[in-house]
């Protein structure tokens, strides 16, 4: 069934080329689905509105929905889902790992593989002092799974320095004053390093590290699929460095909601377990898991979203007057995190400044244009492209950078 599911799914989408591809995925070549317009007066369209504040945003297009729509829709608590059985096939198979489990959030596919691989009290993590689940978790994995986390200094393409990772692994066990080192957690891409891509010899010699001790390595994969465009290899590639797995099926992938949790039989079995404890079985999950099995089939779309967000940095750093901070060669997916080069002007004024439409902006950009983004993490802010956002989009955002500068400039100017 799953075989013959996935054959057909890939001979239809082959056979529609890449317009219909965008379908799927909710892209417009003329205009995506966070690129909405209001009307001035007389109802001409006067304002364009692009979404740049995540790439959760983005909307599932006309054919997901409809697959969403046709899906059969049984009771997973039985193992009767087929679809939702579909996908957790699929998604192994993508991952050249034993099994898979569809949750409902990346936040709890990463929090159910720390109970699954840390199953002592005494257990401990080592994760990435800026990772994803150290910084935006609520400390999760010791509020709920009793599971204590030491930390590795995040280097800035996202990696760790590997002899001070060795050094935050426990030697002494079973010294009673010691907790026990049990698993590495990395990401990839890394989100506050702005989408950075793990190297693979990275990844190689963190997972013989692991080994040469007896841990385990789990991969905060979120938007590990941008890795594998990125880096132009199979995801399994990519992942086959680490134990176990994480994806977010709801960020640069379209769907509206899920995460796959992926890794060895034995270990699903306990992530499953797992999952009911947290209130994550969701029992008739057959329409978001055809959502998710069309997700996953269109990774190849993500490299648009690659090429839109370095148009719009190259932007930032051509920018006259120069006002923005920007690392270009730093821009590896679809994550652009940049600051203000001016101390006057506040991660949140400028925010608030391109999220408006401005005095004098119509007359001098034809229209009002709102780009939506956010003051991030300390002084950054961060722009996320996905498939709501075209190229024609990313102009848009470029044109009211440029206006906004000019206009901060020629207002500070004044001041003087």
């Amino acid at each position: 069934m799953y075989s013959k599911t996935l054959s057909f799914l890939r001979r239809v989408l082959a056979s529609s080329g890449r317009d219909a591809a965008a379908a799927v995925m909710g892209r417009s070549s003329a205009q995506g689905y966070c690129t909405t317009l209001k009307s001035g007066p007389g109802g001409a369209a006067r304002t364009r509105v692009v979404d740049l504040r995540s790439d959760v945003v983005a909307k599932p297009g006309p054919a997901m929905r409809k697959a969403m729509a046709e899906a059969e829709v049984e009771y997973d608590l039985m193992g009767e889902d087929s679809t939702a059985t579909e996908l957790e096939e699929l998604a192994a198979d993508m991952f050249q790992m034993e099994a898979a489990l569809f949750v409902p959030t990346g936040t709890m596919a990463n929090l159910i593989a720390v109970m699954a691989h840390c199953r002592e009290r005494d257990d401990e993590m080592i994760v990435g002092d800026l990772s994803h689940m150290h910084v935006f978790t609520q400390g999760g994995s010791a509020q709920l799974a009793s599971v204590h986390a030491t930390t590795a200094t995040t280097l800035p393409d996202g990696t760790f320095d590997l002899e001070q990772l060795e050094s935050k692994i426990h030697h002494r066990y079973p010294n009673p004053h010691h907790s026990r080192s049990r698993l590495i957690c990395v990401e990839n891409t890394h989100n506050i390093r702005g989408g950075r891509v793990l190297p693979l010899t990275f990844l190689q010699e963190v997972r013989a590290l692991a080994d040469k001790y007896g841990l385990s390595v789990h991969m905060d994969g979120a938007r590990v699929m941008n890795a594998a465009v990125a880096q132009g290899v199979p995801p399994s590639t990519i992942v086959q460095h680490a134990h176990t797995v994480s994806l977010c099926l709801s960020k640069g992938l379209g769907a509206p909601v899920g995460a796959i949790l992926a890794g060895p039989r034995d270990f699903i079995f306990r992530a499953a377990r797992c999952r009911q404890a947290l209130g994550g079985e969701m029992l008739k999950t057959g329409m978001l898991a055809a959502a998710g099995k069309l997700s996953l089939l269109q990774m190849e779309i993500l490299e648009e979203d690659h090429r839109n967000a370095k148009t719009f940095a190259q932007a930032l750093g051509d920018c006259d007057p120069p006002l923005f901070a920007v690392d270009t060669a730093a821009v590896e997916t679809n994550i652009v995190c940049f600051s203000l080069r001016e101390p006057s002007l506040s991660p949140f004024e400028f925010c608030a400044r391109m999220g408006q439409v401005g005095a004098g902006e119509v007359a001098a950009l034809g229209q009002g244009i709102q780009v939506h983004m956010f003051h991030y993490f300390r002084n950054i802010i961060r722009a996320v492209w996905h498939l709501g956002i075209s190229s024609e989009d990313t102009q848009l955002a470029i044109q009211k950078m440029q206006f906004v500068a000019s206009q901060y400039l020629r207002d500070k100017l004044r001041s003087q």
